[in-house]
């Protein structure tokens, strides 16, 4: 079968990889962790690599998480957790977007300080780190609370992460299973978890339309 892949999304140059970057699965990922799957990759060297799966809601209420937690949550009871991978599920890793924090716009939680639900900007955070524009990350429990006492209009909570051995995820890129994308806030926090892939692979000129025809493992049981 020709490759489909366009040579401007060709992954020639996949020993200079650079995270923060963008891996999106290509059909023949049959994998229901990874098909058709988006993932934020944020560590990578010769020893292993990580990232978070950003387009895989879950159907776990975020207040939830935080009630076993002992935390309180600000925002809609209708806001989901998202499965950022089978590794350690028990582990937590928000994202959110930094630039409203800081300024208090938004929802976010310098918005209400005046009327005690809300804080003080950024300088509440203990160790969020910034990943790319508009994009940063903690996996803090202090800075979640901070976070969920008045979330943001950005703000993802991740369970577990996807992880590769040494040399694992480059044999992979090399073998056509994934394309590199730009990171983009807008792609990572996108509310539709198809949107997001399709409109990663619009990013580097790919229509998805061209792509070949894939069945995921499990789709005859309505697996996503």
């Amino acid at each position: 079968m020709p490759d489909p892949t366009p040579e401007a999304a060709s992954p020639a140059a996949a020993s200079d990889l650079q995270v923060p970057v963008l891996l999106i699965a290509m059909p023949q990922v049959l994998d229901p962790f990874f098909f058709k799957s988006l993932v934020l990759l944020i560590h990578h060297t010769e020893e292993g690599s990580v990232g978070l799966i950003v387009n895989r809601p879950t159907g776990i209420q975020v207040r939830e998480i935080l009630a076993g937690m002992e935390m309180s949550w600000g925002g809609a009871d209708d806001v989901v957790t998202w499965f950022g991978g089978p590794v350690q599920p028990q582990i937590g890793t928000v994202l959110f977007d930094p630039d409203a924090v800081a300024s208090g716009t938004e929802n976010g939680p310098g918005a209400a300080n005046g009327n005690g639900s809300g804080h003080g900007g950024a300088a509440g955070l203990e160790a969020g780190t910034p990943v790319a524009r508009g994009l940063a990350l903690t996996q803090h429990v202090a800075d979640l609370s901070f976070l969920a006492a008045g979330p943001l209009d950005r703000f993802r909570l991740f369970l577990g992460y996807a992880g590769w051995g040494a040399g694992q995820l480059m044999e992979e890129i090399l073998r056509n299973d994934w394309l590199t994308a730009p990171v983009t806030a807008d792609l990572v926090f996108a509310d539709e978890g198809e949107a997001a892939w399709t409109g990663a692979l619009a990013s580097v000129g790919v229509d998805p339309a061209s792509l070949p025809s894939w069945t995921a493992v499990g789709d005859d049981d309505d697996a996503n």
